[in-house]
Protein backbone atom coordinates (compact mmCIF):
# COMPACT_ATOMS: atom_id res chain seq x y z
CA UNK A 1 0.00 0.00 0.00
CA UNK A 2 3.29 2.56 -0.49
CA UNK A 3 0.86 3.65 -3.52
CA UNK A 4 -1.41 5.76 -0.35
CA UNK A 5 1.58 7.47 0.88
CA UNK A 6 2.83 8.59 -2.96
CA UNK A 7 -0.69 10.41 -3.49
CA UNK A 8 -0.05 12.74 -0.05
CA UNK A 9 -1.19 16.00 -0.97
CA UNK A 10 -1.45 19.08 1.30
CA UNK A 11 -4.58 19.75 3.46
CA UNK A 12 -4.16 22.54 5.80
CA UNK A 13 -1.56 24.47 8.11
CA UNK A 14 -2.09 26.14 11.91
CA UNK A 15 -0.69 28.25 14.05
CA UNK A 16 -2.25 27.06 16.89
CA UNK A 17 -4.77 23.91 18.27
CA UNK A 18 -7.52 26.00 17.81
CA UNK A 19 -6.78 25.78 14.03
CA UNK A 20 -6.92 22.04 13.74
CA UNK A 21 -8.81 20.42 11.22
CA UNK A 22 -11.54 18.31 13.33
CA UNK A 23 -10.11 15.58 15.60
CA UNK A 24 -11.36 12.75 13.85
CA UNK A 25 -9.71 9.80 11.71
CA UNK A 26 -6.16 8.72 12.02
CA UNK A 27 -3.01 10.42 11.89
CA UNK A 28 0.29 9.99 12.31
CA UNK A 29 2.45 12.82 13.46
CA UNK A 30 6.73 13.63 12.43
CA UNK A 31 8.77 15.44 15.22
CA UNK A 32 12.55 15.83 14.94
CA UNK A 33 15.04 19.00 15.99
CA UNK A 34 15.34 21.55 13.38
CA UNK A 35 18.41 19.72 11.65
CA UNK A 36 17.37 16.11 11.82
CA UNK A 37 16.12 16.34 8.29
CA UNK A 38 12.71 16.09 8.67
CA UNK A 39 11.32 17.35 5.25
CA UNK A 40 13.55 15.29 3.51
CA UNK A 41 12.52 12.22 5.11
CA UNK A 42 8.69 12.60 5.43
CA UNK A 43 9.60 13.13 0.85
CA UNK A 44 10.83 10.12 0.87
CA UNK A 45 8.35 7.79 2.65
CA UNK A 46 5.53 9.43 0.47
CA UNK A 47 7.86 9.15 -2.74
CA UNK A 48 7.96 12.85 -3.36
CA UNK A 49 10.02 15.56 -4.09
CA UNK A 50 8.48 18.97 -2.32
CA UNK A 51 5.46 17.52 -0.34
CA UNK A 52 7.62 18.97 2.43
CA UNK A 53 9.14 21.95 1.96
CA UNK A 54 13.00 21.56 2.77
CA UNK A 55 15.03 24.51 3.01
CA UNK A 56 18.81 25.39 4.24
CA UNK A 57 17.57 27.31 7.09
CA UNK A 58 16.89 24.72 10.52
CA UNK A 59 13.51 25.77 11.52
CA UNK A 60 11.88 27.12 8.37
CA UNK A 61 8.56 25.07 9.66
CA UNK A 62 6.53 27.23 12.06
CA UNK A 63 3.09 25.59 11.79
CA UNK A 64 1.75 22.42 12.19
CA UNK A 65 1.03 21.02 8.97
CA UNK A 66 -1.55 18.51 7.43
CA UNK A 67 -1.51 15.90 4.59
CA UNK A 68 -4.17 13.52 3.60
CA UNK A 69 -3.66 10.15 2.65
CA UNK A 70 -7.35 9.89 1.94
CA UNK A 71 -10.16 11.27 3.60
CA UNK A 72 -9.67 9.80 7.05
CA UNK A 73 -5.73 9.38 7.60
CA UNK A 74 -3.60 12.08 7.81
CA UNK A 75 0.47 12.86 8.42
CA UNK A 76 1.05 15.57 10.43
CA UNK A 77 4.54 17.59 9.94
CA UNK A 78 4.94 19.50 13.66
CA UNK A 79 7.72 22.47 13.77
CA UNK A 80 11.34 21.98 15.24
CA UNK A 81 13.13 24.25 17.47
CA UNK A 82 15.81 22.44 18.77
CA UNK A 83 18.55 23.90 16.87
CA UNK A 84 16.47 27.06 15.10
CA UNK A 85 17.48 30.50 16.08
CA UNK A 86 14.43 31.66 17.04
CA UNK A 87 13.08 34.30 20.36
CA UNK A 88 12.42 32.34 23.26
CA UNK A 89 8.88 33.51 23.20
CA UNK A 90 8.30 31.12 19.86
CA UNK A 91 10.12 28.36 21.72
CA UNK A 92 8.02 28.56 24.40
CA UNK A 93 4.85 28.65 22.41
CA UNK A 94 5.37 25.80 20.46
CA UNK A 95 6.54 23.69 23.46
CA UNK A 96 3.03 24.28 24.82
CA UNK A 97 1.26 23.88 21.38
CA UNK A 98 2.91 20.82 20.84
CA UNK A 99 2.85 19.33 24.51
CA UNK A 100 -0.70 19.76 24.14
CA UNK A 101 -1.57 18.56 20.72
CA UNK A 102 0.44 15.56 22.17
CA UNK A 103 -1.96 15.00 25.12
CA UNK A 104 -5.03 16.36 23.62
CA UNK A 105 -5.66 14.81 20.14
CA UNK A 106 -7.53 11.94 20.10
CA UNK A 107 -7.15 10.96 16.36
CA UNK A 108 -3.15 10.66 16.81
CA UNK A 109 -2.00 7.18 16.78
CA UNK A 110 1.96 7.84 17.07
CA UNK A 111 4.92 9.44 16.87
CA UNK A 112 7.59 9.93 14.68
CA UNK A 113 10.71 11.28 16.12
CA UNK A 114 13.52 12.27 13.78
CA UNK A 115 17.33 12.21 15.32
CA UNK A 116 20.26 13.05 13.33
CA UNK A 117 22.96 9.78 13.86
CA UNK A 118 25.48 11.60 14.90
CA UNK A 119 24.12 13.74 17.57
CA UNK A 120 20.72 11.32 18.73
CA UNK A 121 18.97 11.65 21.88
CA UNK A 122 19.64 15.61 22.41
CA UNK A 123 17.74 17.74 25.50
CA UNK A 124 14.68 18.60 22.85
CA UNK A 125 14.47 14.24 21.51
CA UNK A 126 14.33 13.71 25.29
CA UNK A 127 11.63 15.95 25.77
CA UNK A 128 9.80 14.79 22.96
CA UNK A 129 10.09 10.87 24.42
CA UNK A 130 8.92 12.20 27.79
CA UNK A 131 5.74 14.09 26.19
CA UNK A 132 4.77 10.76 24.83
CA UNK A 133 5.40 9.06 27.66
CA UNK A 134 3.22 11.40 29.72
CA UNK A 135 0.55 10.67 26.84
CA UNK A 136 0.71 7.16 26.60
CA UNK A 137 1.99 7.84 22.51
CA UNK A 138 3.67 4.97 20.88
CA UNK A 139 6.79 6.44 19.19
CA UNK A 140 8.73 5.17 16.54
CA UNK A 141 12.77 6.90 16.10
CA UNK A 142 14.31 7.06 12.82
CA UNK A 143 18.08 7.56 13.22
CA UNK A 144 18.34 9.79 10.42
CA UNK A 145 21.42 10.91 7.93
CA UNK A 146 22.48 6.97 8.31
CA UNK A 147 24.83 7.12 4.99
CA UNK A 148 26.58 9.38 6.86
CA UNK A 149 28.02 6.50 9.48
CA UNK A 150 29.94 3.25 8.40
CA UNK A 151 27.48 0.14 8.63
CA UNK A 152 28.74 -0.70 11.68
CA UNK A 153 29.33 2.71 13.54
CA UNK A 154 25.31 2.99 12.69
CA UNK A 155 24.18 -0.40 14.37
CA UNK A 156 26.52 0.69 17.07
CA UNK A 157 24.45 3.86 17.47
CA UNK A 158 21.25 1.89 16.96
CA UNK A 159 22.03 -0.56 19.90
CA UNK A 160 22.47 2.13 22.18
CA UNK A 161 19.35 4.33 21.73
CA UNK A 162 17.53 0.87 21.86
CA UNK A 163 18.92 0.31 25.11
CA UNK A 164 17.61 3.74 26.30
CA UNK A 165 14.23 3.61 25.32
CA UNK A 166 13.73 0.11 26.24
CA UNK A 167 14.99 1.51 29.89
CA UNK A 168 11.60 3.86 29.40
CA UNK A 169 8.88 2.32 27.37
CA UNK A 170 6.08 1.10 28.86
CA UNK A 171 3.65 -1.68 27.92
CA UNK A 172 1.05 1.02 26.51
CA UNK A 173 3.75 3.16 25.29
CA UNK A 174 6.49 1.15 22.92
CA UNK A 175 9.12 3.32 21.53
CA UNK A 176 10.65 1.77 18.29
CA UNK A 177 13.88 2.35 16.82
CA UNK A 178 15.37 1.81 13.12
CA UNK A 179 18.20 3.25 11.04
CA UNK A 180 16.60 5.71 8.01
CA UNK A 181 18.57 7.39 5.36
CA UNK A 182 16.48 10.11 2.58
CA UNK A 183 19.42 10.13 0.48
CA UNK A 184 20.22 5.88 -0.18
CA UNK A 185 16.44 5.76 0.40
CA UNK A 186 17.16 3.20 3.48
CA UNK A 187 14.16 2.42 5.60
CA UNK A 188 11.70 3.10 4.01
CA UNK A 189 9.88 -0.40 4.57
CA UNK A 190 10.04 -0.08 7.80
CA UNK A 191 8.79 3.42 8.02
CA UNK A 192 5.88 2.19 6.13
CA UNK A 193 5.53 -1.06 8.04
CA UNK A 194 4.35 0.79 11.53
CA UNK A 195 2.73 3.83 9.61
CA UNK A 196 0.61 0.99 8.17
CA UNK A 197 -0.03 -0.56 11.74
CA UNK A 198 -0.67 3.06 13.24
CA UNK A 199 -2.98 3.72 10.28
CA UNK A 200 -4.78 0.71 9.98
CA UNK A 201 -3.51 0.14 6.33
Amino acid sequence: MSSLYRQANYLCSAHTLAQLPQDQGLEVAFAGRSNAGKSSAINTICQQKRLARTSKTPGRTQQIIFFNLDETRHLVDLPGYGYAKVPMSVKNHWQKVLQNYLISRKSLRGLVLMMDIRHPMTEYDQNMLEWSLNSDMPTHILLTKADKLSRGKGLGVLQKVRQVCQQNETEHTPITVQLFSALKRHGIEEVHQQLNHWLNI
